[in-house]
């Protein structure tokens, strides 16, 4: 019964503080499942629970937790509840945890570890930031490659324990030099008197500390590995990242992507995590370079101040041309970052890029074009509205307006990603808004010197 037991049944057995009944029935669930209850449930009834639990489930759950969670259970727990907490976490997991919590709370942590923990977690975190060997655990297996399959298996059931996967075994040599990895199911399957070196088929791929993390994220997708072996610069093999680090990796790069996409600094936080004085600071700078950007529209404006005077019916159509344009360019830039992250295409088919989108721009352009062209045609011709005498030769400017304009931010908005990837900036950086901008004063100029050409001697 037990075991069918559900997520409401076991919020009355934590009301009632049925402890007991609570440390059964909580083996039955998966940690993440038993974190999500922790957090639905008040924040009182945590420690409790973390007492009953067994010490590696208690760990496992702690690891699935949030970050504020995960804090104030901190400043709950004793220092020997944390210390069992901390030393069933993975060497990974104590490093991003050490990372992302308040310094006092920190220290606490790092006072609360063995002698070996307080090392593995200082090594780890030497790494620059964001560098593979912040990810990376140096619980791994790792035979000899004169070993043959039996002796290799007979290693693994006595070593393997308690490791982060004993999927993928590493081959060192007596140096410590990674030679290759090989599947336990390779070692499973051969004859039990190969050696392991004889086994080993195909590509040893493998990271080296100071890899990014956008590279490492990058090589699991090309290479569709399960884990990785990261090494020194002279390969020596310091631990591996697995495939359940990555997958965070990837949800933080997109995540801080959408962020800068959207005209922000990355928050590097849960949204309610962030402090007051951060988010201002994390959005204030960038709304400030686009406010001082988009003043140059009103500048843009004085300049044709005269034209405007001379045809008001101008003014009408600048929200259309200059909307047109950020949202051409903003589709671009959108394209182009994620088709960079993803590795679709490459700095060297910026060439490829622009040829594409000078063809769809215009084409787009021309659709948009006809579109307000006819609308103006419609308009006058039913006597919604009276667009003066010229009405022909102001829908004329419009579709050609558009046409410019929407080629215009759909080339600004496809290259400027490619310019900031070859500066070695983030092309997120190109922020929608950024494009918008850019685009909102330019299309300014495009839209009157187009209406100069096109209504002078009538209108102007």
């Amino acid at each position: 019964m037990i075991g069918n037991l559900l997520r409401p049944e076991l919020e009355e057995l934590i009301a009632a503080k049925e402890w007991d009944v609570l440390r059964e029935a909580f083996s039955q669930f998966h940690p993440a499942e038993i974190a999500e209850i922790l957090e639905d449930i008040p924040d009182a009834d945590d420690v409790p629970i973390f007492r009953v639990l067994p010490r590696t489930l208690a760990a496992e759950v702690f690891a699935h937790l949030p970050q504020q969670h995960q804090e104030m259970l901190i400043r709950s727990v004793s220092s020997d509840q944390m210390r069992s907490l901390l030393s069933d976490m993975s060497p990974d997991d104590q490093t991003r945890l050490l990372e992302e919590l308040p310094p006092e709370v920190t220290k606490r942590l790092l006072a609360s570890l063995s002698p070996e923990e307080l090392q593995a977690a200082r090594d780890l975190l030497g790494y620059p930031l964001h560098s593979a060997g912040r990810y990376m655990t140096p619980e791994y297996v790792a035979i000899h490659a004169g070993l043959t399959a039996r002796e290799a298996l007979d290693y693994i059931r006595t070593h393997g324990r308690d490791k982060e996967t004993v999927n993928v075994v590493f081959i060192l040599d007596e140096k410590g030099k990674l030679l290759a990895d090989i599947s336990l199911g390779a070692l499973v399957m051969a004859n039990p008197d190969d050696r392991v070196h004889d086994i080993h088929r195909g590509l040893t791929i493998s990271l080296t500390a100071n890899s990014d993390r956008e590279e490492a994220l990058r090589t699991f997708e090309k290479y569709g590995r399960i884990a990785l072996p990261v090494t020194d610069c002279d390969g020596h093999m310091l631990g591996i990242i697995t495939i359940d680090d990555i997958l965070d990796v990837a949800s933080r790069e997109a995540t801080e992507d959408m962020q800068k996409i959207g005209g922000m600094e990355a928050l590097d936080a849960p949204y309610l995590d962030v402090s007051y004085l951060k988010m201002i600071r994390k959005r204030g700078g960038w709304l400030s370079v686009l406010f001082l950007g988009e003043m140059l529209t009103a500048t843009a404006m004085g300049f044709f101040e005269e034209e405007i005077a001379h045809a008001v019916v101008l003014a009408m159509f600048v929200p259309l041309i200059i909307s047109s344009g950020g949202n051409s360019g903003s589709q671009a830039a959108t394209l182009i970052v994620r088709a960079l992250a993803l590795g679709e295409v490459k700095l060297k088919d910026w060439w490829k890029v622009l040829r594409r989108e000078l063809r769809t721009s215009a084409t787009l352009g021309m659709w948009l074009g006809m579109v307000g062209f006819a609308r103006i045609m419609l308009w006058q011709k039913l006597g919604w509205f009276d667009y003066g005498d010229h009405y022909y030769l102001v829908a004329a400017t419009v579709w050609l307006s558009l046409i410019g304009v929407v080629c215009f931010g759909s080339v600004a908005g496809s290259m400027l990603p490619f310019a900031l990837r070859k500066a070695g900036f983030d092309p997120a950086t190109s922020s929608a808004p950024f494009v918008a901008t850019l685009v909102d004063v330019t299309g300014l100029v495009i839209y009157f010197t187009v209406a100069l050409a096109v209504l002078q001697g009538t209108l102007l």
